[in-house]
C-alpha cells in the first residue's frame, strides 16, 4: 500500500462511509436468527452474524468493483470508484476481498458443520452475482438470493438444519431486495442503457414503479405470515404496519422516477428492514 494514498481507497472500496449497504443484509439475517432460536439467539451468534455480514458484504464490493470496472467508468455515480479510477489495482482489490472473506470464514468456523457447508454456497453466489448483470434480464433476483443467504445460514447455526420455513423467509426477502435494488437501478437507467447493462429497471420499463411496490407487498406479506405463524404479538404487527408506511413513502419518492428521489428511497430502505427486525424482536419479547 502506498503511503501517499493511505487507507482511503481501501475504505472507499468497501463503502466504509456508506453503512446502509451492509445494514440491508444485517436486518433480515438477525430477524432469521430470532425466528430460528424462537427468541434471543445468544451473544455468540449475534456477534458472528453481525461481523460476518459486514465482512462478506465488503468482500462482495471488492469483487463487484473489479468485475464492473470497465462499465463503471461510463456511469456518473460510479466513475470514481477506486478500481475504476486507478486509485487501486485489480490485484489489491481482490487481495483485500480474499482477506475479508477468510475473516468471515473464521467466524463461521465457530458455529457448526452445517453452517460451514452453507457458507461455501453463499461464497459461490457472491462471486457469481457481479457477472449476472451481463446475462440475466433481472440480475436483482440473483442479488436477492445473495443478500438473503444469511437467512438459511442463521437457521443452520441455530438448528443445524434449514427448514422450509427458512426458504419462505428467503423468498420473501428476495422480493425486498428486488424492490430496493430496482430503485437503485432506476438511478442509473440512462447510463446502463448506453453501455448495454441488464437491470430490472430496464426490463420492467414503464412498469418499474408498479414492480417495486408489488415486491414490497410480497416481502411484507411473507414476513407477516411468518410472524403470525409463530404467534408473535401486537408489537410485531405494529412494526409491519410502520414498514408498510415507509414503503408507501418510497412510492412517493420514486413515482416521478427522478434520480434524487429513487436514490433517496434506496438509501432509506435499511430503516424499513430495521423496523421489521424490531417488530420481530418486540413480538418475541412480549409473547
Amino acid at each position: 500500500m502506498s503511503k501517499q494514498r493511505g487507507w482511503a481507497p481501501y475504505l472507499d472500496l468497501i463503502r466504509w462511509n456508506r453503512p446502509a449497504g451492509w445494514l440491508l443484509l444485517l436486518w433480515p439475517t438477525l430477524g432469521a436468527l430470532w425466528f430460528a432460536a424462537d427468541g434471543w439467539p445468544g451473544w455468540h451468534l449475534v456477534v458472528v452474524f453481525t461481523l460476518g455480514t459486514f465482512l462478506m458484504r465488503s468482500a462482495g464490493c471488492c469483487v463487484n468493483d473489479v468485475a464492473d470496472r470497465d462499465f463503471d467508468r461510463h456511469v456518473k455515480r460510479t466513475a470514481q470508484r477506486p478500481v475504476t479510477s486507478g486509485a487501486m489495482s485489480v490485484k489489491e482489490a481482490l487481495a483485500l476481498g480474499a482477506v475479508l472473506a477468510l475473516l468471515a470464514f473464521g467466524l463461521v468456523l465457530t458455529t457448526n458443520r452445517v453452517t460451514v457447508l452453507w457458507s461455501f454456497v453463499a461464497l459461490a453466489i457472491t462471486l457469481v452475482y457481479p457477472f449476472a448483470k451481463r446475462f440475466v434480464s433481472i440480475p436483482q433476483a440473483v442479488l436477492g438470493i445473495a443478500f438473503s443467504f444469511g437467512i438459511p445460514m442463521a437457521f443452520a447455526a441455530v438448528q443445524s438444519n434449514v427448514p422450509v420455513f427458512a426458504a419462505w423467509l428467503l423468498a420473501g426477502n428476495l422480493f425486498w431486495v428486488l424492490a430496493y435494488d430496482t430503485e437503485y437501478a432506476m438511478v442509473d437507467r440512462d447510463d446502463d442503457l448506453k453501455i448495454g447493462m441488464k437491470t430490472s429497471a430496464i426490463t420492467f420499463g414503464r412498469f418499474d414503479v408498479a414492480a417495486v411496490m408489488l415486491s414490497y407487498a410480497i416481502f411484507l406479506a411473507v414476513w407477516t405470515w411468518a410472524g403470525a405463524s409463530r404467534s408473535l404479538g401486537v408489537l410485531f404487527f405494529v412494526g409491519i404496519a410502520i414498514a408498510a408506511g415507509q414503503a408507501i413513502w418510497h412510492w412517493r419518492l420514486i413515482r416521478e422516477r427522478t434520480r434524487d428521489g429513487c436514490f433517496k428511497a434506496f438509501r432509506l430502505n435499511h430503516w424499513l428492514g430495521f423496523t421489521v427486525f424490531v417488530g420481530v424482536v418486540a413480538g418475541y419479547a412480549i409473547r
